[in-house]
């Protein structure tokens, strides 16, 4: 067989990986759901565990609107009109009007000329920065920025990449000085929210010293933005972390799968950036859209989020973020403070992340561990995400199991 060489190669890969305690391992696998009540939120059910059930502190779905029922029905109803797929790339025939009428709906909650939605947030953030990087073009990057772009950033093949220590606006300062003579444009890129962790990047001081430099370059600085954890789950309103930072930078890029509960990507920008990357960006042009179903379930997400209703989730949300973080101090435990539903446990060990988590698990908690090179050797942690369907009552439960293991 072909394969036999190969085979012996990758099996010894992943011994290595398991070795050295950096392979994730088979994934967990959820069966079926138990509806939340009063007092709890919903509880899952996993394969091999019986009835045993579980509260799961590890989704990105921080509005918690997986079950909301308006958006079931929405996406209920768009799927028996369209089907359950588009058919297409959209420059086919896979554009339905509901995709434009997400996209102008996208565009309006952001303040912005104009949206483009794509297959998921990681291959928008390929989409817009391979195809918005030339080979004179300096990509100016925070050294904890998420996979995509790091990816995005060896893809493009820049005149240079130049990386800044994270959220040193000094050290961007700093870089974007090097950066003269290097290139004619130069494309600075963050995260919003850096998901390991949950802090923010300083965005406003961010734009202001990239546009200082803007003189500088015959083609500019603009500034890209990567807030797929932020929009949705910080900000008075929702809108992220320019609206947190009271900011606005030149490309948003977005997420319609975490705090939206759905699947998806976007970008929020100037309708000529968005007709560029209509025409050039491969990561579009040849993928399929998302579902007609889940435009339709994000719009109504949407809807609840610029409602009394959706201000409400943003508050309890940022209850419970801070009734989690402050039980984590009086456990002793060490965290990374912060206004985002992100909360880490700072272990920095990869042998005892394992067994902490291990303990949630056979105590009924979902949660990941994440180890290196997910994370720099001593940052392993333990990052929980608090969800609108979390309730006092399961945030204790929580607490009351970790403390426990202490």
């Amino acid at each position: 067989m072909a394969l036999e060489k190969i085979i012996e190669k990758l099996s010894q890969d992943i011994e290595e990986l398991k070795k050295t305690g950096r392979a994730k391992g088979a994934e967990i696998v959820i069966i079926d759901t138990v509806p939340a009540t009063e007092n709890n939120g919903p509880r899952y059910l996993v394969e091999g565990e019986g009835e045993k059930k579980f509260i799961k502190m590890n989704a990105n779905s921080y509005l918690g609107l997986a079950f909301n029922k308006e958006m079931l029905k929405a996406e209920e109803e768009a799927s028996l009109k369209y089907g359950v797929g588009p058919g297409a790339v959209r420059f086919i025939s896979g554009t339905y009007k509901i995709h434009t009428d997400l996209e102008e709906r996208l565009a309006k909650f952001h303040n912005r000329e104009s949206a483009m939605i794509f297959s998921s947030a990681y291959v928008t953030s390929m989409g817009v920065l391979v195809p918005l990087t030339t080979k004179e073009t300096v990509v100016i990057s925070d050294e904890l920025n998420h996979n995509c772009i790091i990816n995005a950033m060896k893809l493009s093949r820049p005149a240079k990449k130049l990386i800044y220590k994270h959220n040193d606006m000094n050290d961007l300062k700093t870089k974007l000085e090097a950066a003269k003579g290097l290139g004619k444009r130069v494309l600075v890129v963050t995260d919003g929210i850096f998901s390991m962790r949950g802090d923010n990047a300083p965005l406003k001081e961010f734009v202001e010293i990239s546009n200082s430099f803007n003189q500088f370059f015959e083609e500019g600085v603009f500034t890209v933005v990567d807030d797929s954890h932020g929009v949705g789950a910080i900000g008075a309103t929702g809108r992220g972390t320019e609206e947190y930072c009271n900011t606005k930078v030149d490309i948003l890029i977005g997420t319609l799968g975490k705090a939206y509960g759905v699947n998806g990507g976007y970008l929020v920008s100037s309708k000529v950036v968005t007709d560029y990357l209509r025409e050039t960006a491969p990561m579009y042009i040849y993928s399929n859209p998302i579902t007609a179903g889940e435009a339709a379930a994000v719009l109504k997400a949407l809807d609840i989020l610029d409602s009394e209703k959706g201000l409400n989730i943003l508050k309890h949300i940022k209850a419970m973020t801070l009734k989690f973080e402050q039980g984590l101090k009086n456990l002793g435990f060490e965290t990374i403070e912060g206004a985002h539903p992100v909360v880490p446990l700072m272990v920095r060990n990869t042998e005892n992340t394992t067994k902490l988590v291990k303990h949630l698990f056979d105590n009924g908690v979902l949660a990941t561990g994440l180890n290196y090179p997910v994370v720099p050797k001593g940052d392993e942690e333990i990052r929980f995400q608090i969800s609108g369907e979390h309730t006092e009552s399961d945030i204790e439960t929580v607490l009351n199991i970790l403390k426990s293991y202490k």
